[in-house]
């Protein structure tokens, strides 16, 4: 069994109201080792009003609340604290978001961060208003790969690149698209191995997150495709999260993902402390 989950979320995060000890009661429950809370933090989120949330939090109340919390489940759970940045390729944004999450690093003793792109020409993917309108599905995904892969680049900030085909839970159906299936992700294979290669070049760990199975995408984030790529390429830093915000949502399908896992070549996942991997057999 998988019994580290290193990415989850809590009541920190602007669209979870789980109360952190409830995530780690049931963490306790499934017979993990550990877990790392990975609580978001998107500067400058541009949707504000139709999410009706900024996506931050108090820093220094985060990181007082998860030592804490940490200390109280010392022998019982292994915590360790992270975030969930939000990467940005706007020009105008990446040294104001560069400045910002060096401080975080520097203040804060974390284990673990996440690089992840939610948001690209100021807006979501999530939303089909503005970011889908007027644009293919092929059109839509090649223009967040990109974004993606410039953030690869630009940021060094992280230590795991989260969720990589995100924006493939929000294409919106259509002749063109009816659906997940309709995903072939080598058709942007130049700009995969782009990202890729920047992961590996700078020692940073691709995630795998079981949310896309837990959305009906019928595939992890990335896509089968992408992590043989990286292995193919010689990536070896694999993290391995369920990106859960609520408790039934942590650990979510991790015995299946294993054996997946296994069956793509990989021998080892990663686990972070003090922002040094850890490679653990699967």
């Amino acid at each position: 069994m998988i019994r580290y989950d290193f990415h989850m979320h809590s009541s920190f995060s602007g669209d979870s109201d789980t109360p952190p000890e409830q995530q780690a009661e049931e963490a306790i429950r499934l017979g993990a080792s550990g877990i790392c809370f990975t609580d978001h933090m998107d500067y400058d989120y541009p949707m504000i009003k139709e999410s009706g949330t900024d996506f931050l939090f108090d820093d220094a109340e985060y990181y007082t609340r998860m030592c804490e919390l940490r200390d109280a489940y010392k022998g019982r759970l292994e915590i360790m604290i992270g975030i969930e940045y939000g990467l940005r390729n706007e020009p105008e944004l990446i040294g104001d978001m560069t400045a910002k999450y060096t401080r975080l690093n520097e203040t804060y003793d974390l284990d673990f961060t996440i690089g992840s792109t939610h948001c690209l020409e100021h807006t979501d993917p999530f939303y089909a208003e503005p970011f889908w309108a007027g644009r293919t599905p092929r059109e839509g995904l090649e223009k967040y790969f990109i974004a993606v892969a410039e953030n690869a680049k630009n940021y060094d900030c992280y230590d795991s690149a989260g969720h990589f085909d995100y924006a493939v839970r929000y294409v919106p159906l259509s002749e063109e698209w009816r659906g997940p299936a309709d995903y072939d992700p080598m058709i942007f294979s130049d700009i995969i191995d782009e990202y890729l290669k920047a992961l590996i070049h700078k020692g940073k760990a691709l995630e795998c997150n079981t949310a896309g199975i837990k959305y009906g995408l019928g595939f992890t984030h990335p896509h089968e495709a992408v992590l043989k790529r990286y292995l193919e390429l010689g990536g070896e830093l694999l993290t391995i999260g369920s990106d859960g915000h609520k408790p039934e949502h942590i650990f979510y399908d991790f015995e299946r993902t294993e054996d997946f896992l296994k069956s793509l070549g990989f021998k080892y996942y990663t686990i972070y402390r003090h922002h040094k991997p850890e490679f653990i057999r699967l």
